[in-house]
């Protein structure tokens, strides 16, 4: 699996290979209006729910992303965006809702600071995750609390330099991983190890709840851009991952205001 580190802008929705997964890209910065402008590809339900929000701000980005992602799912299942549904698993993640769960396309999203990810597959279950790289953040304490021995040992071995750029690795790998998986949360952090040595590849290491399942499970890093930590997770390692810029999809979308 070689990662594509050129982010394409195409002119026409890609067509999505079983072997792939397609990882998209959006900055919520990049048009201020577009939450507001976006609203009209959102159901009655989900128009609600972006009405709990306090802020405008976290409003606006609701339905930016939410709306974004009705679209890039639309266009690989040949509908129109509003008629796009989701349910939720028992730890909430989304799936589609029928009919297009028959598709059988899995996908997952992340967002921090401004910087929005989808990841996107075919027949096998995905999950990302992008952070902010922050240096303000406790990295030794947080790793100690919610890293296993090996990646907190690993963590505080490194050279003081190269913590940061680690920390934030094993956070987004760990988060990846269990987003895939469906259980969120639901499942300890400590219980599995990835690696995070800088430059290193990315790799679920072990789990401990069961042997096997490391071997069932790939992992592979992601570069949004700079001051970002990304990761991507999935099923398998007969798979390969096509990197899109949604600028142009945005702008498509908008257009139908």
């Amino acid at each position: 699996m070689t990662l594509r580190q050129l982010w394409h802008q195409p002119s026409q929705p890609p067509a999505l290979a079983r072997d792939e997964i397609h990882v998209w890209r959006a900055s919520v910065s990049e048009d201020a209006h577009a939450g507001k402008r976006l609203r009209w590809a959102l159901g009655d339900d989900e128009r609600a729910r972006a009405e709990h929000f306090r802020f405008n701000r976290d409003r606006d980005r609701f339905v930016f992303r939410r709306a974004l992602m009705k679209l890039l799912l639309a266009q690989y299942l040949g509908a129109d965006v509003p008629d796009v549904r989701f349910k939720h698993g028992r730890c909430g993640k989304p799936t589609l809702a029928p009919p297009f769960d028959r598709a059988d396309l899995q996908f997952n999203l992340s967002h921090s600071n401004g910087m929005v990810l989808f990841a996107i597959a075919r027949g096998r279950k995905v999950g990302v995750d992008v952070e902010y790289i922050r240096p303000d953040v406790e990295i030794e304490q947080i790793a100690r609390l919610v890293f296993s021995e090996r990646e907190a040992s690993g963590l505080t071995a490194l050279p003081a330099s190269d913590r940061l750029e680690a920390f934030f690795a094993c956070w987004t790998r760990k988060e990846a991983f269990v987003k895939a998986t469906g259980q969120g949360f639901s499942r300890a952090l400590e219980d599995f190890d990835v690696s995070l040595a800088p430059g290193g590849a990315a790799a679920l290491v072990s789990t401990r709840e069961d042997p096997t399942e490391a071997a069932r499970w790939s992992l592979e890093e992601v570069r949004p851009g700079s001051g970002y930590c990304a990761a991507l997770a999935a099923e398998g390692h007969d798979w390969q991952v096509r990197c899109w810029d949604a600028r142009e999809a945005l702008v498509r979308c908008v257009a139908r205001e």
